[in-house]
């Protein structure tokens, strides 16, 4: 058994589930495991299976709106870690971001092993320094750099604490489609208009439709929701959203966290996937899933985060009755034997 080991992720709800199946694996070896994880990510990490604790910073170095680095942030967070007598780090990055800065800090802390991924030169920062094939989906990256340190690991699939709330006092009986339209990245969703047109055509067609989204998406959520769909937006903490999303029969979403989060609690996703990042490595991954989106744009792996095409074409130009024809094709499908045991779980 290994000791205390920090697990890191700094940005985003999508990012940090990714990491499940991997901080799964250390923690099966530790005995214990705190995640370090951003402020946009906490609600994530604090519903991850495996984690006994979670400490927030705001990396300049990563967040969307990077706070400036100074050396009371730095000297703050590296004293932090140091009281928690850590033994051995991992940190979990996207492709495009450097572990580094976080390894110094660590390494000043005293943490006396550090693994993660990294094309750049790491000097002694790094003990283990691991080079994947990057066109790996996020959640294998993530486990093959566990493997790389040490923790044996099979299981890539999503999964969140077994104790969701139930859903049923907000959103009733389970068995609707849930349209989640809003993304951190303009570029990533659909536009309010061709939402909305996506839940009318699904009300047509027979289903229940909800529409979620955050406290600061509720004017989004109206609009999609319209006068035919159920508006849930700002009514969720991240539990309860998961809990709504585990009772759907099928979830509709961009690429955000919802539709990893839906990943992670076993539902079918029809993904809305502008291919600004590739799809192999950021469409929602173990559960069936349809994606949509014209993965052959001009945007392609631009990582772009406002659409450079004038109509937003790769989602905008995704017709109402191909999303109809694909929920209508997930909801047809038995949910997986790995769900089902899941399920199980997750309503013990």
């Amino acid at each position: 058994m290994t000791g205390h080991v920090l697990t890191a992720r700094l940005d985003s709800v999508g990012d940090v589930l990714v990491t499940g199946p991997a901080v799964r694996a250390v923690a099966a070896r530790a005995e214990r495991v705190t995640f370090l994880a951003g402020p946009r990510g906490r609600a994530a990490a604090e519903l991850l299976p495996g984690v006994d604790r979670v400490l927030e910073f705001q990396a300049g170095w990563v967040d969307f709106d990077p706070p400036p680095v100074t050396a009371t942030a730095i000297e703050r967070l590296r004293s932090s870690i140091a009281a928690l007598a850590v033994d051995e780090a991992l940190i979990f990055t996207s492709f495009h971001q450097s572990p580094l800065p976080l390894a110094l800090v660590l390494r000043t802390a005293g943490v006396g092993r550090i693994c993660a991924i990294s094309t750049d030169y790491p000097g002694s920062l790094l003990d283990v320094r691991h080079r994947p094939d990057e066109d790996l989906p996020e959640p294998v990256r993530a486990v093959s750099l566990a493997r790389a340190a040490g923790y044996p690991a099979t299981d890539t699939s999503l999964r969140v604490r077994p104790d969701l709330p139930d859903a049923r006092t907000l959103a009733g009986e389970p068995g609707y489609v849930v349209v989640h339209p809003g993304a951190a990245v303009p570029a990533r969703r659909p536009s309010p208009r061709r939402s909305a047109s996506i839940v009318a055509a699904l009300r047509r067609a027979g289903h229940r439709v909800l529409v979620t989204g955050g406290p600061e998406e509720r004017e989004l959520t109206a609009t999609v929701a319209g006068e035919v769909a159920e508006d849930l937006g700002g009514a969720t903490d991240l539990p309860m959203l998961a809990a709504v999303l585990r009772d759907a029969r099928v979830v509709v979403a961009p690429n955000t966290g919802a539709a990893h989060l839906a990943a992670a609690v076993g539902t079918p996703v029809v993904s809305l996937f502008a291919p600004v990042v590739p799809a192999l490595r950021w469409a929602p991954h173990g559960v069936p899933t349809v994606v949509l989106g014209d993965q052959a744009a001009p945007c392609a792996g631009s990582r772009a985060r406002a659409c450079p095409m004038p109509g937003h074409p790769c989602l905008d130009g995704i017709a109402d009755e191909a999303v109809v024809a694909a929920v209508a094709k997930l909801a047809a499908v038995e949910r997986t034997a790995l769900d089902r045991d899941g399920l199980a779980e997750r309503t013990a």
